[in-house]
């Protein structure tokens, strides 16, 4: 079966409607926000004034969005400033914003939730040979974005 993506006509007083809306429900980034005005079939001209109307009234900000998306993916997510970063950037955020937003995380909450982690999967690991479990937990915290140098001195506290 084969799905073909519709995109809606809308015209620029009612795209720019229903995206502040969008807008308001969570932070955006300008990135996302203009893909969703192209899949509104919007033309660019138009799509630059609906943006730049959406900063002026602050419904767009991406250093807020930066900051939103680091707190969300380290509290909840517990994801590390290296996947924060690549995140951010996949949203075409400027290098000042994610460096403000990767220092805006609290070093004595990073370590411990990095602490947290390690606990987590060292519990779940059957294999009672340490260098092992230290090789399996490293790869892991790096996976979810942690800097090899930070966990690796973390964890040998811990084995």
């Amino acid at each position: 079966m084969e799905y073909k993506v519709t995109k809606i006509n809308l015209s620029p007083d009612k795209a720019l409607y229903k995206i502040k809306n969008w807008c308001a429900y969570q932070e955006r980034s300008q990135h996302e926000t203009r893909q969703k005005l192209f899949d509104y079939g919007l033309f660019s001209e138009d799509v630059e004034n609906i943006i730049s109307k959406l900063i002026e009234e602050n419904f767009l900000n991406e250093q807020r969005f930066s900051l939103a998306l680091a707190s969300g993916k380290f509290n909840i997510k517990h994801w590390g400033r290296n996947k924060i970063k690549n995140e951010l950037k996949k949203h075409r955020i400027t290098d000042y914003c994610i460096t403000h937003a990767l220092n805006s995380l609290d070093k004595n909450e990073y370590e411990l939730i990095i602490n947290k982690v390690i606990e987590k999967k060292l519990k779940l690991l059957k294999t009672n040979n340490s260098q092992k479990n230290k090789y399996i937990v490293l790869q892991y915290l790096i996976s979810k974005g942690f800097e090899s140098d930070l966990v690796l001195e973390i964890l040998n506290k811990h084995l």
